[in-house]
């Protein structure tokens, strides 16, 4: 037996319940792990409101990190007592242990320790996605990041200064802007304070942005798109403040035959090479010290719904994880 967070209907934090459930023992393929720590994020948030519709009941969690307790049949990969993370997995993380496809999980680096590694595989491995695969930023362009001081956002800052862009960040407070400009953002816009076109277009001298990665959703999409400059790119990758309405086409095409794309991590490492590739470049990033990733939340597992809590109620920075007793 081992305790979960599961749900079985959809709705607010309350519907996270702190249960017994059953881990079988692995089959071909497959892997069981202990975590040793869980991350959370905005996508369980979708799983559990019922926006992202996923079969019931179900166990929350998307990313993890613990130790290979057994293998089963085939399993080349690992071995039992391998420290091993994984993201990207369409729930069933919030709990102390499981069972999950091998060609999931990646080996983890001894210089990454279980609590970095829960609080940025899905975020980490979303910012190399977003910098280096849905758009490859290049030294000296102009990438406008909303909600840069959250969990992505940091990690995405100080990628993105690596890389030689300039980085404009938006944030709700000015200490989280604040938050940002450590991170590596050379601006930050405090939306609650300041009108987010305007300082895009004074910053770049009318010019607007590449890209502009935006999870943010309804409340900042059409904004997004008037900071692009001509055939810029608009990178929708969540949807915090609700999913976006429907979009006229016609609109890109009157503000500058602009690109749009909405994305998703799963199709991003949907191989086994990919995944490979895309986690050697960010435990590359953190180990080099360019990317330092920042848990400045931990709950104990059964708390689960009071992180959800303080997630949608952007009371978060950085990385928020959950730790099994």
């Amino acid at each position: 037996m081992s305790k979960a967070i599961c749900f079985e209907q959809f709705g607010g934090p309350e519907v996270l319940k702190w249960m017994d459930v059953e881990v079988p023992e692995p089959g071909p393929g497959e892997v069981r792990i202990r975590h040793k720590a869980v991350g959370v994020n905005f996508v369980d948030v979708y799983q559990r409101s019922g926006l992202y519709k996923m079969p019931l009941p179900a166990i929350a969690g998307n990313e993890g990190a613990g130790v290979v307790e057994a293998v089963g049949e085939g399993v080349t990969l690992f071995q039992p007592g391998d420290r091993v993370a994984y993201a990207g997995t369409s729930g069933g993380g919030y709990c102390e242990s499981r069972v999950i496809k091998a060609d999931r999980l990646c080996l983890l680096p001894d210089a990454v320790s279980f609590e970095q590694a829960a609080g940025m595989m899905l975020k980490g491995l979303t910012v190399q996605y977003l910098v280096r695969r849905t758009y490859r930023v290049q030294a000296g362009e102009t990438v406008v990041f909303h909600a840069a001081a959250g969990g992505v956002g940091t990690i995405a800052c100080q990628w993105l200064r690596a890389l030689g862009a300039k980085v404009i960040g938006t944030a709700g407070s000015a200490e989280k802007c604040e938050l940002a400009r450590q991170h590596g953002a050379d601006y930050c816009i405090n939306y609650r304070t300041e009108n987010i076109l305007e300082r895009v277009k004074e910053i770049t001298g009318g010019e607007g942005a590449a890209v502009v990665y935006d999870s943010v959703g309804k409340d900042t999409f059409e904004t997004s798109l008037k900071c692009l400059r001509p055939r810029g790119l608009m990178v929708s990758f969540g949807n915090a403040s609700g999913p976006v309405p429907p979009v006229d086409l016609l609109l890109l095409s009157q503000l500058g035959s602009l690109y749009l794309t909405r994305t998703g991590l799963a199709t991003y490492i949907a191989k086994r090479s990919e995944l490979e590739e895309a986690s050697a470049e960010l435990f590359d990033m953190v180990t080099s010290g360019k990317v330092k990733i920042e848990v400045n939340r931990s709950f104990p597992l059964k708390d689960a719904a009071q992180a959800h809590r303080e997630l949608e109620a952007r009371q978060t920075t950085g990385s928020t994880i959950l730790i099994p007793d």
